[in-house]
């Protein structure tokens, strides 16, 4: 199923995002770590990049592999970050063969000793040529797009921000998964100023638990959105050990989601950090077995 049909049967939809995994070992790990979610039911889910595609062979061999062996809704990251023209058509043509027309195109991060992006010679600069690649060779593909309820790191003129968000709009993307953030009214905000710019494609909030303090950190450094409210810093400062910050992180990721679903948001995505028990945790707060429960 597409994710844009998706988003047009249900009231509010729950997908999840696992992070990519480094070794085969752990790609395995990450697997096994999925199947027990199956039983959320979830809307759909993602396998992310690495850092400059580095697990960019991983990330589709286990995209295949869940495509294969679950019935989930698969959605494939694909970015431009060291890739040619050729080899992105390739691997479109290996997914749409299998099965699997959902694609998130983003333009990617650089490698880690990269300071600043740099195409393919053959590649692409912009997400927006990516979308518009995608929706010219594959037009039966739905495409998801990146958006900053926060700002974008590289783009500190937010006016030109949404003018860069609805370029891709208007190349044929289907829907928008923002960033992370820990107050949503920034996410109310960036959809109420999506509207005024005749942005009008479903926009799903990303949501993503704190784990740790150094997690924070690392949050902070790579200028991931993410802000955090005093009280939630209150909270974390309360906390005695790393298991008791992973519970404040569970308990504010639940109480984000509870009122987003109370105000009709279209879709919730979960960043995981491929942890099941952690997401387990949050739908069980949330008092949902699946994501069925919220099917109207």
């Amino acid at each position: 199923m597409l994710v844009k049909e998706i988003l047009n049967r249900k009231n509010t939809s729950i997908s999840l995002e696992f992070f990519p995994p480094k070794t085969k070992d752990s790609s395995a790990s990450l697997f096994e770590n999925i199947r027990q979610l199956i039983p959320l039911k979830p809307s759909y889910v993602s396998v992310t990049y690495g850092a400059g595609g580095s697990t960019r062979e991983l990330t589709h061999n286990l995209i295949l592999r869940l495509q294969k062996e679950t019935n989930l809704t698969i959605v494939s990251h694909l970015t431009c970050v060291g890739a040619s023209k050729d080899s992105i058509k390739k691997i479109l043509e290996q997914y749409n063969e299998h099965g699997i027309h959902n694609i998130m195109a983003l333009r990617g991060d650089p490698p880690l000793e990269q300071k600043t992006f740099e195409p393919h010679p053959d590649g692409f600069k912009y997400a927006f040529e990516l979308v518009s690649f995608i929706k010219k060779h594959f037009p039966n593909m739905c495409i998801g797009i990146a958006g900053f309820p926060e700002g974008h790191a590289e783009c500190p003129n937010r006016l030109k921000e949404i003018d860069y968000l609805k370029e891709k709009v208007d190349c044929g993307a289907d829907y928008i998964c923002t960033q992370l953030f820990f107050k949503n009214d920034d996410y109310y905000d960036f959809v109420e100023r999506c509207r005024l710019a005749k942005i009008d494609i479903p926009i799903i909030a990303g949501i993503m638990p704190i784990k740790s303090i150094e997690g924070m950190k690392k949050m902070a450094q790579l200028a991931l959105g993410a802000r955090f409210p005093a009280p939630l810093l209150k909270a974390v400062n309360r906390a005695s050990n790393d298991e008791s910050i992973k519970k404040v992180g569970n308990h504010w990721a639940a109480e984000q989601i509870r009122d987003l679903i109370d105000n009709n948001t279209k879709g919730i995505h979960l960043y995981t950090f491929n942890q099941a028990k952690s997401t387990l945790e949050i739908y069980k707060a949330l008092g949902i077995e699946n994501s069925d429960d919220l099917i109207t």
